[in-house]
């Protein structure tokens, strides 16, 4: 779940929307000392005596060496979004979201059987599904994030359509009674289709799709 990244003086090549970074206790400090609103600073602070992990955000188009990252706070915070920038050589190592399983224990005791048939069959099918959002982040830090409107937010990796439209099936069909399942296909190139829009583009009611990727955004129409 870890990779080890050694400092450097650019981002590491193989940066993905929705990855974690941990940060070194420099990093941390440089984050602490830049200016900002003060509940955002608590949160921050927050987040570096825990050692917990910022998520890797679309990067700027004109490139750079920081590295975008997000903190999204927890209901204490006021649930606001904290966007922050790190030097590549604050970055102690990549990491992820949970596998889906890990979040078993946030779901009501009727939800979790169905919920780990389901990643089950995922799993079958060679789709290692992870969780963010709510859901994700609450599994890592153990603060409140999900409440009674949280969907379940899927990362889920596939190797190419014909994978996808099989993930797609088993999501649309599954006998699941647990929040809204949402999230997002993520191919091999890196790119991001939430699974809903590829669904409605595979079966002709979308001519194109929002196609998310480390440094943009386009509607296109993949193949």
């Amino acid at each position: 779940m870890e990779d080890a990244v050694r400092p450097a003086t650019r981002p590491p090549a193989l940066l993905h929307r929705q990855q974690l970074l941990r940060l070194t206790p420099d990093g941390w400090a440089r984050l602490l000392a830049t200016p900002g609103e003060d509940a955002a600073r608590r949160c921050v602070a927050l987040w570096a005596a825990q050692g917990f992990p910022l998520v890797v955000t679309r990067q700027p188009a004109s490139g750079g060496d920081a590295i975008a990252v997000g903190l999204p706070a927890p209901a204490r915070f006021g649930r606001r979004r904290i966007a922050l920038a790190v030097a590549p050589e604050d970055v102690l190592f990549l990491d992820e979201f949970p596998p889906a399983e890990a979040v078993t224990r946030l779901l009501p005791r009727p939800a979790a059987a169905s919920w780990r048939a389901l990643v089950a069959t995922l799993a079958l099918q060679g789709c290692r599904a992870r969780v963010y959002g709510g859901f994700g982040w609450q599994a890592i830090t153990r603060l409140p994030y999900v409440h009674a409107e949280s969907d379940m937010d899927l990362l889920l990796p596939v190797a190419g359509a014909a994978e996808a439209d099989e993930v797609v099936r088993l999501l649309a069909s599954a006998a699941w009674d647990g929040p809204r399942l949402d999230g997002e296909l993520l191919l091999p190139d890196g790119a991001a289709i939430a699974w809903r829009e590829w669904r409605d583009h595979r079966q002709g009611r979308a001519a194109r799709v929002l196609v998310k990727r480390l440094r943009g955004v386009a509607l296109e129409a993949p193949t």
